[in-house]
């Protein structure tokens, strides 16, 4: 989900929305062409441009509509599977059809829906040959969810409605598996499942959920491509070889297809029904002894909450606490099992907040002490050395560019999906490549210290390579960069707070506890009233002052905790000092590569992560001085 995703959306060229501090609204305007001011404030953030679309969303509406003719709640049913999610339907009125918004990652995970974006923040939708183009004006916030509207687009596919209380429920009529077809390619094999009807296409950390029937044939082909298969009342369900992925699902028309690419070349080995998943016999040797993990249902008032709390020394013991990233691009979302899979986490929670739109980070995100992510807004974050109780606090990067003139400009972020007026660096650290996050950027690339090469738009829109060593200055919003080519600039970095020195730092807001006292203070880390009021499930890191607590919060008949209501939570069990991650649909806790925590009963994809991982598997790293200076080779 991303809950304060909607907060940044505005600045990544996306409209704004109810969680903008009311400050930041009033400022989420394009500026004119300007050259760009030594030590300036940070200027305002930008709105971007929209498109039209062949299946038009619903026109630009300053929130998502409310009062009469509106419904809306907080469950979902698709295909008789229930689960938590918001949605708003809006009767019709003379001047435009009904309106259903549903949040991106409910069309994306729960419907099977194909998306990709562009540089103007658009967002692309697919679903069985309906296209829809939502604009940034088009791209609203549902609760702590970034939701559109599609009603036209489910009507289209067939899909039926029906709403009452609470509850909305969407029906379509399940499909028939005409044929199974196969096809290889080097290194990556396709299969395509033809069938009679478009039907739900539900991904989770299992498998494919089809809402079709298969006969027997049909199951033993797939089970010969390497597929578990298992044919049930509800639809037929695809597993993967152990460790092994869909590296593309896409849903297309003419005829109705699902195409499923899978890694490799030849089918892998399957059973032919999915296995259940067991907990790391490792993980199960440490529960008691070196690993606390206790499940508790806590009161606050009239109201209850599910507790799942996992503790350990950091400074003793054979696990040690570590950041959890995709590796090689900041660009993509992975399950958060996948992300425990990949460093060997027999422990992990979700991390810092992202926009689920761009599908890239937006806070602090720092392993081995290079800053695959900067931090934004002064939010919240956690670092820590190996070994050590982390550090919580603020965080900020003062960063400026020294010109040979002695001149001072500032950095507005690093390695960052946040976008705002002014300039902001890119490192390989960001991926291989940098390709524009907002209309009419210009560029510079710089090589040891010095200015070698200038790029307009269209370059950056077409992407320019990163190798290591190098790095991007980008200008937004007609920020000029007057540097020419064999011009030296040198860097100077500086954290706000010296837990941005170390080895591993994640950001998340808002900051809840420090020193034992509850320091809440949504506004001054850019969230708005409303996020900061709303309930929801969350992931929370924090500690008692010798041992790391990982905790995750979930409602008992209700969304989940306020913040304040978690502040006060955690500060009754004792913990002095606390950080709130992204929750709602990202909420998760993965134990022994069992996902056992899942925010709204499903599990949504996410950006970065926070695992427990065994000792010998983690090389030392070290952070750094006060005050960095560089001829820009590098992080």
């Amino acid at each position: 989900m991303a809950l304060a995703t909607w907060k940044v959306l505005a600045a990544t060229l996306v409209a704004a929305a109810p969680v903008l501090a009311p400050a930041l609204l009033a400022q989420a305007l394009v500026a004119p062409a300007a050259r760009a001011t030594p030590l300036q404030a940070p200027p305002p953030v930008l709105a971007g441009p929209g498109r039209g679309a062949q299946i038009r969303p619903a026109a630009f509406q300053p929130a998502l509509p409310s009062g009469r003719g509106v419904q809306q709640g907080s469950r979902l049913r698709i295909n008789g599977r229930d689960q938590r999610a918001a949605w708003l339907l809006q009767a019709p009125r003379p001047d435009r059809p009904e309106q259903l918004w549903l949040p991106l990652e409910v069309l994306q995970a729960q419907l099977g829906f194909n998306s990709s974006n562009r540089a103007d923040g658009s967002l692309n939708l697919g679903w069985y040959g309906q296209e829809l183009i939502v604009p940034p004006t088009g791209q609203r916030s549902l609760g702590d969810e970034v939701a559109v509207e599609v009603a036209a687009l489910l009507d289209a596919v067939g899909v039926s409605r029906s709403s009452g209380g609470d509850m909305l429920e969407l029906q379509l009529p399940p499909a028939r598996l005409l044929q199974v077809r196969t096809a290889r390619q080097p290194g990556q094999r396709r299969i395509v499942l033809d069938l009679d009807a478009p039907a739900v296409v539900r991904t989770n950390e299992e498998g494919l959920d089809l809402g079709l029937s298969s006969s027997a044939a049909q199951q033993a082909e797939l089970s010969r491509q390497g597929l578990g298969v298992r044919q049930g009342p509800m639809g037929l369900m695809l597993t993967t070889a152990s460790g092994s992925r869909a590296s593309q699902i896409l849903t297309l028309a003419n005829p109705n297809r699902v195409v499923i690419d899978l890694p490799g070349e030849g089918p892998a080995t399957s059973s032919s029904s999915p296995t259940p998943p067991r907990f790391d016999p490792r993980l199960l040797a440490l529960l008691g002894k070196d690993l606390r993990w206790d499940r508790q249902v806590l009161r606050l008032g009239p109201v209850s909450f599910k507790l799942n709390r996992v503790s350990f020394d950091p400074r003793s013991g054979p696990l040690e606490l570590q950041p959890l990233s995709r590796g090689g691009s900041m660009e993509g979302l992975s399950a958060l099992a996948d992300l425990a899979q990949r460093a060997d986490a027999l422990v992990a929670i979700n991390g810092g907040f992202f926009n689920r739109v761009r599908r890239l980070p937006l806070g602090a995100l720092r392993q081995q002490g290079r800053w695959l992510s900067g931090p934004i807004l002064n939010r919240g974050a956690v670092g820590w050395e190996s070994r050590t109780v982390p550090q919580f606090g603020r965080l900020q990067l003062q960063e400026w560019l020294l010109d040979r003139n002695g001149q001072r400009w500032p950095v507005l972020v690093v390695n960052s999906g946040y976008v705002q007026r002014g300039i902001s660096r890119y490192t390989s650290d960001w991926g291989p490549w940098y390709r524009s996050l907002s209309n009419g950027e210009s560029g510079l690339l710089l090589r040891n210290g010095v200015v070698i090469q200038r790029f307009e738009a269209a370059r950056l829109t077409a992407g320019i390579p990163l190798p290591p060593g190098d790095m991007v200055l980008v200008g937004r919003a007609g920020t000029e960069l007057p540097w020419r080519e064999g011009e030296p600039l040198t860097l100077e970095s500086r954290p706000s707070d010296p837990l941005g020195l170390a080895a591993n730092v994640v950001g998340g807001g808002p900051l809840l506890l420090r020193q034992g006292r509850v320091v809440l203070n949504g506004t001054a880390e850019g969230f708005g009233d409303a996020f900061l009021s709303q309930g929801a499930p969350r992931t929370v890191i924090a500690s008692d002052g010798t041992r790391i607590e990982l905790i995750t919060l979930e409602g008992v008949e209700q969304a989940g905790p306020t913040l304040a209501e978690t502040a006060a939570l955690l500060q009754g069990l004792g913990l002095r000092d606390a950080l709130n991650l992204d929750g709602g649909s990202s909420t998760g806790l993965v134990m022994g590569g069992t996902h056992t925590v899942k925010g709204r009963g499903v599990a949504g994809a996410v950006h970065n992560g926070l695992g427990l991982v065994p000792s010998s598997g983690l090389a030392d790293g070290g952070g750094g001085s006060a005050t960095r200076a560089s001829s820009l080779a590098g992080n």
